[in-house]
């Protein structure tokens, strides 16, 4: 009979086996989808997500020489990393709402643009408060500020996937459109993260830690996954907005004209002004 020893040994070595596993899979599935982006000239109407992926392939495998080469300075490789991250999925998040709006930015001047970044910073200001949940009890420094970003732009993500289902007739977007496939991907996995976030509040043991992980690992792997088949399918004519829509859009893009109008008059008026002095 194996002793209590040789159990632990055994399932240590199993643990390293899987870990390695998901490690190879993770770097093939991002490499094999940057590679289908890059073919399907992705950068010309996602260029953050492309830009996303390309940096999650590099910085993870640049993390795996910190960790190995420069122990030390792992912990704030981790937070610079994050960082990039979480810049990276806001600008993915603000291509993903311009590029929602295709049907009619023939009317939209650039400048539209400068709302949907004030609203995307706007709701991160607002969830960051909130956002820190049990699992950041007892930590501090480095650490608490990586877990806060992380679930912070994780609920950005999953508010952003619900409000674009539940606007999804509204805007005509379907399953086949770009726009929610990505949303798809990216709140799945940050539902998963939430709750990972959530049960590692209540594990007793290093082995549960290691385990949330690697199932943390496994969907991201599976959100490359469903990134992979649909953009490896053509995709689908992007729909005009429905009549109520385009009201709404041409109503919020008048008020925002009308905004500026007001904000600019004073300025030209005032040079008239001084000179009549």
């Amino acid at each position: 009979m194996l002793d209590a020893s040789s159990h632990r040994c055994s399932g240590y070595t199993v643990a390293v086996n899987l870990d390695s596993v998901l490690w190879l899979t993770f770097c093939v599935a991002e490499a094999a989808l940057v590679a289908l982006l890059l073919y399907r000239r992705t950068w010309r109407t996602f260029p953050f997500f492309l830009s996303y992926n390309a940096w999650a392939l590099i910085g993870g495998l640049a993390a795996v020489v910190v960790f190995h080469q420069y122990r030390s300075s792992y912990a704030t490789w981790y937070l610079v990393q994050t960082i990039l991250d979480s810049a990276l999925l806001c600008g993915v998040l603000i291509e993903l709402a311009w590029s929602i709006l295709r049907p009619t930015r023939a009317s939209l001047s650039r400048r539209a643009l400068i709302p949907l970044v004030g609203l995307i910073l706007a709701a991160g200001a607002a969830i960051w408060p909130f956002a820190s949940l049990s699992s950041l009890a007892g930590t501090s420094g480095k650490t608490h500020l990586i877990v806060h970003l992380q679930q912070t732009v994780s609920i950005m993500q999953i508010i952003f996937l619900l409000a674009l289902i539940g606007s999804s007739q509204l805007l005509s977007i379907g399953w086949r459109d770009r726009e929610l496939q990505i949303a798809t991907g990216l709140g799945f996995y940050s539902v998963c993260d939430i709750a990972a976030a959530a049960l590692h509040t209540h594990e007793t043991s290093l082995v549960q830690y290691r385990h949330l992980d690697q199932a943390l690992i496994g969907t991201w792997v599976c959100s490359l996954a469903y990134w992979i088949v649909s953009f490896a399918q053509k995709e689908a004519e992007r729909r005009a907005f429905t009549p109520e829509a385009q009201r709404i859009l041409l109503a919020v893009a008048g008020a925002a004209h009308s905004t500026r109008a007001a904000l600019t008059e004073p300025q030209t008026a005032n040079p008239r002004n001084h000179d009549r002095r």
